[in-house]
C-alpha cells in the first residue's frame, strides 16, 4: 500500500511550469510526428492508424485551452484530418478510434465549432457501432482473426459513442455503449475489483470462449493498466448516463487498485506477476488511474470524494518524484519515465509512453481547475 507525503503548496503550480517547458521542447523536436514510444529519450513516429496517435495532439488542445496559446491551437489543428485520411489508406484501425478521435476531433469541435471536425468525429463513432457485436453485446477489440475478442480498454472509446448519441439525438450509440459496459461488468470484473485483459467470446452464440491474458502476466492475473482502464472508464460510463453500477463498478476497481500499490505508490506492470519486486513498473497505468479517480471524485457522495482526490493526488506525488519525472530534463523526450508497454512480447519496457504523458498532463490539468472533458 503507498504511503505518501499530501501535496505542498506549489507543486501544481511546478509542475505545471515543467509540462508547458517540456512541451515547448518536444513540440519544437517532434514536429508533425506521431509519438508513441520514447525508448531512449527520443520519440519515435508511428503511423497514423495506430491506436495512440491522438494523444500528442490531445495535449496540444488540452494546452491551447488553458493558455489561449496559437502556438498550440497551429499545431494540434491538422491532426484529425490526418487521421482521417488513413481510413481511405490501407490501413489497421479498430476500437480505438476513440483514443484517436476524441482527443483530436472531438475537442477541436467543442473548443473551435468547426464542423468538419465533427463530421470526422461523427463518422468515427459510426466505425465504432458497427463493430458491435449483437449476440455477445460486446465491442469487437482489433482486427484479423481475432472476431470474437473484447478488452477492457475498450471502456474508455464508450466516450466518443456517448458524446455521438448526445450531439446527433440519436439513442443507438448510446443503447450499444451500454451494452458493452454491462458485459464487462458480467462478464470482466471479478468480485475482488480485478478485471480480465480479454475475453474471447464465440462471435457466433456470444458465449465466453476463453479469458486470455493479453498484456497481463496470465489470464487470471491483473494487468495494471487494465485496471486503470477499467476505472476511468467506468466513471466515464456513469458521468454519461447516470446508471448507478458505472459508479459502484469504477469504486470497486479503484479500491483495489489502491490496495495492491507498492510503498512508493507507482504500480509494477502486473499486481499479481511473480516475483513482484523485481518486476517493471508502469507509470502509465499510474497516470491513467489519478485522471480516473479524479473522476469517481467528482461523481461519488461527497462525504467520499475526498478520499478518492487524495489518492489521485498521492499518484501524482508518486509520478512527480525524481525517479518517475523527466519534466526537468528539457532533452530527454517525455514527461514520465519507467512506463511498461507490452512486458509478454518484449516490447517497450522501461521507456516513456505518449498516453500515460497525455493523461499525466490531464490529470493535473484537472487538479488546476480544468472542469471540461476529452474523455
Amino acid at each position: 500500500m503507498m504511503n505518501l507525503m499530501n501535496l505542498k503548496p506549489g507543486d501544481l503550480d511546478d509542475w505545471w511550469s515543467g509540462i508547458l517547458r517540456k512541451t515547448d521542447r518536444m513540440l519544437e523536436a517532434i514536429g508533425d510526428a506521431s509519438p508513441h514510444v520514447s525508448a531512449a529519450g527520443v520519440y519515435d513516429d508511428v503511423r497514423l492508424d495506430w491506436w495512440t496517435s491522438g494523444f500528442w495532439p490531445g495535449q496540444l488542445w488540452l494546452l491551447h485551452e488553458l493558455t489561449g496559446s496559437a502556438t498550440y491551437h497551429e499545431a494540434a489543428w491538422p491532426w484529425d484530418a490526418r487521421i482521417e485520411q488513413a481510413f481511405v489508406r490501407d490501413n489497421n484501425f479498430h476500437h480505438d478510434v476513440g483514443f484517436q478521435f476524441l482527443p483530436t476531433a472531438v475537442v477541436k469541435h467543442r473548443l473551435t465549432g468547426d464542423e468538419d471536425a465533427c463530421r470526422r468525429a461523427l463518422a468515427a463513432a459510426g466505425f465504432l457501432a458497427g463493430r458491435f457485436n449483437l449476440n455477445g453485446r460486446f465491442l469487437r477489440a482489433w482486427n484479423q482473426d481475432k472476431i470474437g475478442w473484447a478488452i477492457i480498454d475498450s471502456m474508455m472509446n464508450l466516450s466518443l459513442l456517448f458524446w455521438a448519441s448526445e450531439r446527433s439525438g440519436d439513442p443507438r450509440y448510446r443503447q450499444i455503449a451500454c451494452a458493452h459496459a454491462d458485459t464487462v461488468l458480467s462478464r470482466f470484473l471479478r468480485p475482488d475489483g480485478s478485471v480480465h485483459h480479454i475475453v474471447a467470446f464465440d462471435p457466433e452464440t456470444g458465449a465466453v470462449k476463453a479469458y486470455l491474458g493479453g498484456q497481463g502476466h496470465a489470464p487470471f492475473s491483473s494487468w495494471s493498466r487494465g485496471q486503470a482502464w477499467a476505472l476511468y472508464g467506468m466513471a466515464n460510463a456513469y458521468r454519461y448516463t447516470g446508471i448507478h453500477p458505472y459508479l459502484h463498478a469504477a469504486q470497486r476497481i479503484a479500491h483495489y487498485f489502491v490496495s495492491c500499490l507498492p510503498e512508493d505508490g507507482v504500480p509494477h506492470w502486473d499486481f499479481r506477476a511473480p516475483d513482484l519486486a523485481a518486476q517493471p513498473r508502469d507509470t502509465s497505468a499510474a497516470a491513467i488511474a489519478a485522471s480516473g479517480l479524479l473522476e469517481i471524485a467528482r461523481l461519488a457522495d461527497p462525504e467520499w470524494g475526498g478520499i478518492y482526490q487524495l489518492a489521485a493526488e498521492r499518484l501524482l506525488l508518486a509520478l512527480s518524484s525524481e525517479r518517475y519525472s523527466a519534466l526537468n530534463d528539457l532533452v530527454y523526450q517525455g514527461l514520465l519515465k519507467e512506463g511498461t508497454g507490452h512486458k509478454p512480447a518484449g516490447s517497450n519496457v522501461n521507456v516513456s509512453l505518449i498516453y500515460g504523458d497525455y493523461f499525466y498532463m490531464e490529470a493535473i490539468a484537472k487538479l488546476r481547475g480544468w472542469t471540461n472533458r476529452i474523455f
